[in-house]
């Protein structure tokens, strides 16, 4: 017997693009994904063409309904979603999706949330979502860390987005390694966050040193010894460390972050909070976008899960 989808879930980043056919239990039917993010979409503004094209590939009925989180939102794109200001309650985004007039079928875009307070304004498109999964799925209260290439540490109260930081880490990454002088060593370097080299980076981070201090050192240790074999690992140790030092404030008072990652980035996070004696779970977060939007999707259309 052929489950019929309850709904149609979209991923929508900045560079990809992920959808999944869900049945009514939220279980998934099919799934596609691609690099047809944001940036792709944007030049002939082809978001339509897009969903279209990859819920025609699930075979997805043509009044099946879509509910999108992330880069597909933000202004310019395909239809603003308005931010909702912290406190945000995350069982609640449901409630200022927008609708897609152009689009061939109901298609509801999720919010981002933004923080205000001046001197710490900052926005987030995608990750208010995977937080709504972690509060489905019972964790509701507590600091959470969510890498990438702008890391998210975001406090969650009661099922309440209180406050967030954003770090341009994985940014910065890419930059010192693609277009600075330590691009040759670090190509040349092979090491990563299992190499000794990354607990020192983080240790000499978390001990109140300068980040602009210590990442000439990397090609100063390079020239000297004529070798960078943990230039990478130490870059990222620096980095990570530097990111976890400016938490610590925040991270007082808890036995415990919890790392809404997966792979090495998990992996790095893990081992840099160690160091910080800093316990830590690890979620998931393609699990978890897709549980908050499954439950954006039962608040949407209660008629349909009742069928």
């Amino acid at each position: 017997m052929i489950t019929a989808p309850f709904c149609a879930a979209a991923d929508w980043g900045t560079t990809n693009f992920r959808l999944w056919l869900l049945d009514a239990s939220g279980g998934v039917l099919a799934e596609r994904s691609s690099g047809q993010g944001m940036r792709t979409c944007l030049p002939d503004h082809s978001f339509n063409a897009v969903i279209e094209e990859h819920l025609k590939g699930l075979d997805a009925p043509a009044d099946l309904p879509v509910v999108v989180t992330g880069m597909a939102g933000a202004r310019g794109a395909w239809k603003e979603a308005a931010y909702l200001d912290t406190p945000a309650q995350l069982d609640a985004l449901h409630a200022k999706a927008v609708r897609v007039e152009e689009a061939q079928r109901d298609v509801r875009i999720l919010p981002g949330v933004c923080q205000r307070r001046k001197g710490r304004e900052d926005v987030m498109r995608g990750e208010e979502t995977q937080l709504a999964g972690a509060c489905a799925e019972g964790r509701r209260s507590g600091l959470f860390c969510l890498p990438g290439t702008h890391s998210k540490w975001v406090r969650l109260q009661e099922g309440r987005l209180t406050e967030f930081t954003t770090f341009m880490t994985g940014e910065l990454f890419a930059l010192m390694t693609g277009h600075s002088v330590l691009a040759d060593m670090i190509a040349k370097g092979t090491g990563d966050s299992t190499s000794p080299a990354f607990a020192d980076a983080v240790s000499e981070m978390l001990g109140g040193t300068a980040l602009t201090g210590r990442l000439f050192s990397i090609r100063a240790a390079s020239l000297l010894a004529n070798d960078a074999p943990d230039a990478r690992a130490r870059l990222s140790g620096l980095l990570i460390g530097a990111e976890i030092a400016a938490t610590r404030e925040a991270l007082q008072g808890d036995a415990a972050a919890t790392l809404i990652a997966s792979g090495a980035q998990a992996g790095a996070y893990e081992t840099a909070l160690s160091v910080a004696g800093v316990g830590c779970g690890i979620l998931d977060g393609h699990d978890l976008v897709r549980r908050g939007l499954y439950s954006a999707a039962l608040a949407l259309w209660p008629e349909r899960s009742a069928t």
